[in-house]
């Protein structure tokens, strides 16, 4: 399981439309610290800040005036929780590269079921180096934790710093780290806390009877998911497809007909594993990564069962 935390994902999302893709490899512009403000509780809060705002001393939460007060020339922007949505959801488009089983994890956060997937990009580890690196490149600051559970790779990408946790070595990493790892609810992490249960290690050596009666079922079941366990099935946001092939370009392509000489490609390979299953597709989708990060979805369905290559591929030409 592929853990990706977007730290400062409303932050980027304007700097990209401000500056390009490539401002965090260029270097960000000489421009005050820029925090997004929302109403809550009638008043003005930061909901999300970006790292120069943090370094300051801003925090999240925190008043709008009075942010006004510590910094005079603070850029302040009002929060788009549907815009950081759709960003959100483009970037699980553009996870769809690496394997088709992508979750939304939050509002800043994905999970990716590689399993099987690893092996295609080098490994695990050169996995999270290619994720970590492109995502970079498109101007967007990342982290990422493999483990063989949700859980564990949630914790770690948030509060720890591992990128690649080997099986049997999730107690280790756990233990330093704050109850608030485990995905608790904000008053039961701060209940434990008040009785001096501050770190995971703390609660793997209680017992969990006294635990369970105090705090409810669901702190062991958290903690059991992080350890591996109990199973946590990831929820997929999109379908995923019978059958699939792709392919991987040294050079992009920019004209129709090699695009539909690729979708030709691509379904006679699909239809190998239609005929070795004896089933025809109604439903057919091409997914174009772009180089800028956009990915397009373009669907086709057929009104009979098809496994004809040629007969696939041109339902396609009306569609581009």
């Amino acid at each position: 399981m592929l853990s990706i935390h977007f730290p400062h994902l409303p932050t980027d999302r304007v700097a990209r439309s401000r500056w390009g893709a490539s401002w965090l490899s260029r270097g960000r512009p000489d421009h005050p610290p820029v925090v997004f403000a929302a109403k809550i509780d009638n008043a003005m809060r930061l909901v999300a800040l970006d790292t120069f705002a943090e370094r300051i001393g801003l925090k999240r939460g925190q008043g709008a005036a009075e942010a006004r007060a510590m910094c005079p020339s603070l850029d302040v922007i009002a929060a788009d929780p549907a815009a950081d949505q759709a960003f959100l959801e483009a970037l699980a488009d553009w996870c769809d590269r690496y394997t088709p089983l992508v979750a939304l994890d939050g509002t800043d956060g994905l999970f990716l079921d590689i399993t099987g997937c690893a092996h295609l990009h080098g490994g695990e580890k050169a996995l999270i180096s290619d994720v970590l690196s492109r995502l970079f490149s498109l101007g967007v600051e990342a982290r990422a934790t493999v483990s063989s559970a949700a859980g564990l790779s949630w914790a770690a990408t948030r509060y720890g710093g591992a990128d690649v946790i080997a099986p049997g070595d999730g107690d280790p990493v756990l233990a330093p780290l704050p109850v608030a790892a485990l995905r608790l609810p904000a008053d039961t992490a701060a209940a434990l806390e008040r009785v001096g249960l501050k770190q995971i290690g703390d609660l793997l050596e209680a017992p969990r009877a006294p635990l369970a009666r105090r705090f409810g079922s669901s702190l062991l079941l958290r903690l059991d998911q992080a350890r591996g366990f109990e199973d946590e099935p990831l929820s997929p946001r999109l379908p995923v497809p019978s059958f699939s092939a792709e392919r991987r370009l040294a050079e992009p392509l920019q004209d129709e007909e090699h695009i539909l000489e690729l979708t030709r490609h691509l379904a006679r390979d699909v239809r190998s594993s239609l005929e070795r299953h004896g089933e025809g597709g109604r439903l057919f989708e091409l997914l174009l990564f772009r180089v800028d990060g956009r990915v397009f979805r373009v669907r086709a369905h057929a009104a009979v069962p098809l496994n004809d290559a040629l007969r696939i591929a041109a339902l396609f030409r009306e569609r581009l």
